[in-house]
């Protein structure tokens, strides 16, 4: 009945993203963005570590400084500690008690996404950030019809509330890389249903001006480097270990491959799972690696 604890998979890169139906463009004059649900509550799921969790915090933290600069409006929501029975209701049936006074400091934003004193913090009560909010309101205020949808959980609320701001004539946006879920395949069903149905999907390096990552440093691992993280992962000697031989059969695991994704990722080295699960040895990784930072590098 409650949220389940969430494994670590790739945020989707442009390449990921399904067709839209229709092409919106973002425009700053016109968009507020909304940050949905980065509570510290909703996050925990994720366990400490977790690439998944540090990724999205990141590319959140980007976004919101390129709103910011943007003159963009930015919006949170926040479930509130006290929730009585009739507040949460059907809640109460799906997801049992949710955020409570036992553990009020749960309620905070993700501390590198902490509001700041010209944002708009809304208190959460249903999936959509619309329901018992003043946010249409104050989008008209604004004279603003566009809405940026970041946050957790993509398939839930995120995509709850893209279906409403289209019911209600605003152009919703979701960023695919500012998203996380579940799962991969809960994060795509949620991505392929704003795309076809009621909005657009795109990542960050699509939004006008926002800039780009910072260039990774020359060769930032080398093959010894690479050895050694993996050989800490599997707890193996050197001497003992054959660069050929298949990395689970030493008991390297999906979860730590998704560590070492999100770690290389940090450093600008972007692999897929799917790649490293193909030909899963070190040899075949380092080539890999290699040949990734080569690439940037040119």
């Amino acid at each position: 009945m409650s949220i389940p604890s969430i494994t670590s998979y790739p945020l989707p890169q442009a390449g990921d993203l399904p067709d839209n139906k229709v092409s919106w463009q973002v425009m700053p004059e016109r968009a507020v963005l909304l940050i949905h649900d980065m509570q510290d509550y909703f996050l925990r799921f994720y366990g400490d570590g977790n690439p998944l969790a540090e990724n999205l915090i990141n590319n959140t933290a980007s976004l919101i400084r390129w709103a910011r600069q943007q003159g963009i409006p930015v919006v949170y929501t926040a479930q509130p500690t006290e929730q009585s029975d009739a507040d949460r209701a059907l809640l109460n049936d799906m997801w049992g008690p949710g955020l409570t006074r036992a553990d009020p400091a749960l309620r905070n934003i993700a501390a590198p996404l902490a509001p700041q004193a010209d944002d708009t913090v809304l208190v959460k009560w249903r999936y959509s950030a619309f329901q018992r909010s003043p946010l249409q309101e104050r989008m008209q205020a604004w004279q603003r019809d566009q809405l940026l949808i970041a946050g957790v959980y993509a398939h839930i609320g995120c995509m709850t509330t893209a279906l409403d701001a289209f019911m209600r004539d605003i152009q919703p946006f979701m960023l695919a890389d500012a998203v996380a879920d579940f799962s991969h395949d809960e994060h795509k069903m949620a991505l392929d249903y704003v795309a076809r149905r009621c909005g657009v999907v795109l990542t960050l390096a699509q939004l006008p001006d926002f800039p780009p990552p910072a260039a990774a440093a020359s060769s930032p691992v080398s093959r010894d480097d690479l050895l050694q993280r993996i050989l800490q992962l599997i707890d193996e000697d050197a001497g003992e270990f054959d660069g050929d031989e298949l990395l689970v059969d030493y008991g390297l695991d999906s979860v730590q491959v998704m560590q070492l994704i999100g770690e290389w990722e940090k450093l600008g080295i972007n692999v897929q799972f799917e790649e490293l699960a193909r030909h899963a040895t070190f040899n075949a990784w380092w080539d890999l690696i290699n040949q990734r930072q080569s690439a940037g590098a040119a």
